[in-house]
């Protein structure tokens, strides 16, 4: 049984349609008849992309440049479903302007919203799965109010792949008068500087944690990451610690990676760790205790000190 419609939430970056958006439109042409996008901004903007990726449709306010998306989307899709025109399911990503849209919508239309899941499936009902303890139960949740759902998936919970469409037709999405809430301005935007790809979307992630002993040897994991053309990435652990910044946490908490290959140098593997590599293609462990959990999802595990196994790695590829 599959639905007859879906709207899914368009986000853009400095590249175009975010990955998480492509990711979500996969999912959404396996469950559904008809796909369509919703976008706070021009939809013109991104109807090849994300036509070529199976939306038939774009949902665009227009220009929204200095204000708030959540307040503004949020109240136009709350309008277009008061008027009837009411998909089955919505679909966000867990991200800052996919939780403020989703929350606002579900109080304006009085229907609950559903975070943090993980995958979607249509039989009797709409059911979303939903990771706890770390990822190591799945709970299921059943859509019961009526149309629409609205529920929030993780990045990476879905393979975004093309569909070889044309691009979507463009249609007006009308804001209605916002009152108060308007008030809110965007004043200024930091894009975080990086070299090298995004730990999200590298191919190679080599992550260090505590086993390193001392922030200075995170230098070895950003080497590493740049002879493999990769991405550091980090545990919690030191995180907290304060030798790298937030933007490289792995794990619950932090970013889901589903890299090709993936290198943990020194790190444990904690569960809430686990959850966010553990569905990478492949995964190296480096740890000098043999019984380290991390171990348990490593297809190659190397027993050893960091300290010496790192730098020979290193050794080895710049003489390549």
């Amino acid at each position: 049984m599959a639905l007859s419609k879906v709207w899914v939430h368009a986000e853009t970056n400095e590249n175009g349609v975010a990955p998480i958006t492509l990711e979500m439109l996969a999912k959404a042409r396996e469950i559904a008849d008809t796909v369509e996008v919703f976008v706070g901004g021009d939809g013109t903007a991104i109807a090849a992309a994300v036509g070529a990726h199976g939306a038939t449709k774009v949902l665009a306010t227009g220009d929204l440049s200095g204000k708030l998306q959540g307040v503004y989307v949020a109240a136009a899709l709350a309008a277009a479903i008061e008027a009837g025109d009411a998909p089955d399911l919505i679909m966000l990503g867990t991200t800052q302007d996919g939780r403020d849209i989703g929350a606002r919508l579900s109080v304006k239309i009085d229907k609950p919203v559903l975070t943090n899941n993980t995958d979607v499936e249509v039989g009797d009902g709409i059911v979303v799965s939903t990771q706890i303890f770390g990822g190591s139960q799945i709970v299921k949740t059943k859509f019961a109010a009526g149309a629409p759902g609205i529920a929030l998936f993780r990045p990476k919970s879905f393979v975004a792949e093309e569909s070889g469409g044309g691009a979507a037709e463009v249609a007006a999405l009308a804001v209605p008068e916002v009152g108060a809430a308007g008030a809110a301005k965007v004043t200024n935007r930091h894009v975080e500087e990086t070299s090298g790809p995004k730990l999200d979307e590298a191919a190679v992630v080599v992550a260090g944690g505590r086993g390193l002993t001392e922030a200075a040897k995170f230098e070895m994991v950003e080497e590493l990451a740049r002879l493999l053309k990769g991405a550091p990435g980090a545990s919690r652990a030191i995180v907290d610690a304060g030798w790298v910044p937030y933007s490289y946490q792995v794990g619950q908490t932090g970013k889901v990676v589903k890299p090709t290959v993936y290198i943990a140098a020194g790190i444990s593997g904690a569960t809430q760790h686990m959850v966010g590599m553990k569905g990478s293609k492949n995964i190296i462990a480096i740890n000098k205790d043999p019984e380290a959990p991390i171990f348990g999802v490593a297809d190659l595990g190397i027993v050893g000190d960091v300290h010496k196994v790192m730098p020979a790695l290193i050794e080895a590829l710049k003489a390549r």
